[in-house]
């Protein structure tokens, strides 16, 4: 394969930054950031690193978005650090949305007539440590724009770059695609969980057909579902009671329905260690990092020294439940343990809360505790920051428990959306790998376009 060095900086249309728009003053007087949706997404370093581009947003109103139209981002776009963790790049997606920079990054566009935007993209990130030895500053390192236009890319053919692009799009479309479906799996246990033992549809369903009195509070619910056209599920409905009962410590519940504490319907509801880190030969830690949108990334695990901090007793177990437990905007965020590839355990931020199989299925109490994370989110003690989650209010919160004939028939259908979203993370898993694999080989000529792309068919 033949390669031509190029400069960086004669690929590209634009090369910018927010601060192209203006000095600080006139910045700060024409654009504010929104917490809630508005015209512009300001995209964010933090947006790229948590791969999460639908929450956690920051928004501008039209008139800041036309005020920074030097720094308009759009879909292909490369972004990179400038300060930091300089020298990182990203590639923009299509959100759908008007989009503008924020703050501490470049803008790259790429001229498409010289070179393929994702090829470029590959390239800056594979070499990555490269780019960052332009990186300058004693604390804070940073990178200029005169070091991003002279850093040297080395390019093949058109053709190249277009069948390299594509074997990199297959692969990271597989991903994105298995990540959708498990936000697909995600909604539908949330809103079979709701439905059935939130606002108790069935039982309001099976009251109004036996004429039972139906209590306030659900009143409202009750006429809706007068309207809907129901299914015949007399098997499902038969495991439902007909009416509610009123009890001291939540309100009204289906009649015959059980009343329990966390710490009564648990075998374990504590926290993790306190780690001493290794690099390498350790047992997997899971801390708070790796807990968001009711998944657990072990990719950014670090590793415990188990002669060090013993873990005896510790492990992990599928089925548990993993709780955030300290700070502010962290603190009650859930996952549940849908797999385990190797040992881990958790850090001393993390609460483990392991459900008693004896009393309560683990999908259904999986499902459970996520639908009272918003309460959980709100039970912090200490000042701003510092904010703690205790163990003994978390164990004492009272929950409402269906009968276990229930339980076993809902337990298939949560089971299956959790089996299914553990094989697709676990697929991603072995996607990535094969990219993280396969490109760099590609791009020095060291694999062949036609071999990789065997490999890519194999596993998609």
């Amino acid at each position: 394969m033949k390669f031509e060095m190029v400069k960086l900086g004669g690929l590209l249309e634009l090369l910018t930054d927010y601060h192209a728009n203006g000095a600080y003053k006139k910045l700060k007087a024409n654009v504010e950031l929104l917490d809630k949706p508005d015209y512009a997404i300001m995209i964010r370093t933090t947006n790229f690193e948590q791969n999460d581009f639908s929450s956690n947003l920051k928004y501008i109103n039209k008139h800041a978005y036309e005020f920074l139209a030097k720094s308009k981002v759009y879909p292909n776009d490369i972004i990179m650090n400038k300060i930091a963790n300089a020298g990182s790049s990203y590639f923009m997606p299509d959100l759908k949305s008007p989009v503008s920079l924020a703050m501490n990054l470049f803008l790259l566009r790429v001229n498409t007539d010289l070179v393929n935007p994702i090829y470029l993209y590959i390239y800056l990130k594979i070499n990555e440590r490269y780019v960052k030895s332009f990186a300058n500053g004693s604390v804070t390192k940073t990178i200029t724009k005169d070091a991003v236009r002279n850093l040297e890319i080395q390019l093949p053919d058109r053709k190249t770059q277009d069948q390299i692009a594509d074997i990199y799009h297959m692969l990271t479309r597989k991903i994105e695609l298995n990540s959708q479906m498990n936000e697909t799996l995600e909604a539908m246990a949330q809103a079979l969980f709701k439905s059935w033992f939130v606002d108790f549809d069935p039982v309001i369903d099976n009251a109004l057909a036996a004429g039972n009195a139906i209590p306030d509070e659900f009143a409202e619910r009750a006429e809706q579902r007068k309207s809907i056209d129901k299914k015949d599920n007399t098997d499902i409905q038969d495991l439902f009671p007909d009416e509610f009962e009123f009890t001291e410590e939540i309100g009204w519940i289906p009649k015959g329905w059980i009343i329990s504490t966390l710490d009564d319907l648990t075998t374990e509801l504590r926290r993790g260690i306190s780690p001493k880190y290794t690099e390498v030969d350790g047992v997997r830690v899971v801390n708070q990092r790796c807990i968001r949108n009711h998944s657990i990334d072990y990719s950014v695990c670090r590793l415990n020294d188990a002669s060090i901090r013993k873990v005896d007793g510790r492990y992990l177990e599928v089925g548990d439940v993993l709780v955030n437990s300290t700070g502010v905007g962290t603190l009650g965020r859930m996952a549940q343990v849908s797999y385990l590839d190797e040992p881990a355990v958790v850090d001393s931020h993390v609460t483990v809360v392991r459900p008693n199989p004896e009393l309560i299925k683990p999908y259904t109490f999986g499902r459970l505790m996520l639908s009272i994370e918003p309460l959980v989110e709100s039970m912090g003690l200490g000042s701003t920051g510092q904010t703690e989650l205790s163990r003994v209010h978390l164990g004492g919160l009272v929950v409402c428990i269906p009968p276990v004939d229930l339980q076993k028939f809902v337990e298939k259908s949560f089971s299956s959306y959790s089996d299914k979203s553990a094989f697709n993370i676990q697929q991603n898993i072995t996607l990535a790998k094969l990219r993280d694999i396969l490109l760099p080989k590609l791009m020095s000529g060291e694999l062949r376009i036609p071999d990789a792309a065997a490999l890519v068919d194999e596993v998609l």
